[in-house]
């Protein structure tokens, strides 16, 4: 059988640089583009001819007048790359090519900065960062919706932003100089959670030293979080249904009404409607809960956001440490974007916290992040997530994050990148019995 050709080194040059730095522009000792590497062509969505003048088509920020400056730096630097009639934000490092101590051109490693891309794409609304669209059209509704008094139910996966999106609805509102009180429905035992929402009075119950006036009556005259409203007890929302109906509230063994002014703003990650069809919840009080629904998406249906979104954490981490993350590896990319994000933007930030951590000097690597990352890879691809946020969450995971924190569950959460609540969740259906 005859053997093929082997490949000429210098076929071999631009697939090398891909793998090694990922997007690459080479510029000659003339300062006139050389070639990009496919990596780069595929980020543009085009190419540059060969022999084109640097500064006609890559303006540093700060002006033209800076070239020179940033490729004699020896840092990252935000600049214009502008390929087929079109501008694109980057972020460029020049590595200069020398031979005997002359410089023969140079390697500019290139990042698309998608955080800054076509200009004015990302918006910041609220804490809530993205470019995503359908995200963007939910901020404009919930300006909208803000400045009535409907009650909005935010539905959307662990770490998707709920509680950011329901003070955003408090802060547009014209309640926003009143209180804003959140809880979390499934945090709290059913007689507890009573207490904390309706408050109660000395000697209701044992350990009840002194009246206590509960979450309506603390936020009155703003507006109260449920989270995660689909735990309430069945009796419990017959409670919750009268207040809203008669909008006064009884302590825990008191007798007479207090009224309270208060606007509900609730959150789920649950269907309430098949709740409802399941008997696990009234319909009535879905209706007065369900006026405005906002759907959020997760992160793995904003694909754009995860490594823009990256490296503002990094840049964050980078404010309180001494390591300057520049670029992620091509490896650690493929890893990040294929990744289903069970714990969505938490999880992302607790990932960037623990490459951050682990890894040393200006490159994310695959080695960098953690342990499932690894798994994924041996395994082939990502799993799916088909059963919603905890469906990846497999139980050995869940064991081994335990066992390492000793049993805390708030470090073995934040472990698996996701919030104290999920993990009560999952155990839960591991465990009905031994979960609380």
């Amino acid at each position: 059988m005859p053997h093929s050709r082997p490949a000429a080194p210098s076929r071999l040059v631009l697939p090398a640089l891909d793998a090694l730095a990922g997007p690459v522009l080479l510029v000659d000792g003339a300062g006139q583009v050389a070639t990009l590497t496919p990596a780069l062509e595929a980020k543009l969505g085009g190419t540059l001819r060969a022999g084109t003048p640097l500064a006609e088509v890559l303006v540093p920020h700060g002006g033209a007048e800076r070239l020179d400056a940033l490729l004699t730096g020896d840092r990252e630097s935000p600049a214009r790359l502008h390929v087929g009639g079109r501008g694109h934000a980057v972020r460029v490092r020049a590595v200069a090519l020398t031979e005997g101590g002359r410089v023969l051109g140079h390697a500019l490693l290139v990042s698309v900065d998608s955080a800054r891309d076509a200009a004015g794409q990302a918006e910041l609304f609220h804490g809530v960062w993205t470019q995503d669209a359908e995200l963007k059209r939910i901020f404009r509704i919930v300006e909208k919706v803000a400045r009535t008094e409907s009650s909005v139910l935010v539905r959307g996966e662990s770490g998707t932003g709920k509680e950011l999106i329901a003070r955003a609805l408090h802060t547009l509102s014209p309640r926003s100089k009143g209180p804003f009180r959140a809880i979390n429905c499934a945090a709290l035992p059913p007689n507890l959670l009573e207490s904390e929402l309706f408050g109660h009075v000395r000697g209701a119950f044992t350990g009840a030293v002194r009246d206590s006036p509960g979450h309506f009556r603390l936020a009155d005259r703003g507006s109260l979080f449920l989270d995660e409203v689909a735990e309430m007890p069945l009796d419990l929302q017959a409670k919750m249904l009268r207040v809203l109906e008669t909008r006064t509230v009884i302590p825990v063994g008191g007798r007479e009404p207090v009224p309270v002014d208060v606007r509900i703003i609730a959150a789920t990650h649950r269907a309430l409607r098949r709740e409802v069809e399941a008997g696990r919840f009234r319909a009535d009080l879905m209706y007065r809960l369900r006026v405005v629904p906002l759907f959020l998406p997760t992160l793995r249906e904003r694909p754009g956001d995860i490594l823009p979104l990256a490296r503002r954490f990094l840049d964050e981490l980078h404010q309180r440490g001494s390591r300057r993350v520049e670029r992620f590896s091509p490896g650690a990319r493929r890893l990040l974007e294929g990744h289903p994000w069970p714990g969505n933007v938490r999880e992302l930030r607790n990932v960037m916290e623990y490459a951050y951590v682990i890894g040393e000097g200006p490159v994310v690597r695959e080695a960098d992040l953690p342990p499932e990352f690894s798994e994924q890879k041996r395994g082939g691809g990502s799993p799916d997530v088909p059963g919603g946020p905890d469906a990846s969450l497999d139980p050995e995971r869940v064991r081994a994050a335990l066992a390492r924190t000793g049993g805390n569950r708030s470090e073995a959460a934040r472990l698996l990148g996701i919030s104290r609540v999920t993990l009560w969740r999952r155990l839960r259906e591991l465990d009905p019995n031994g979960a609380r």
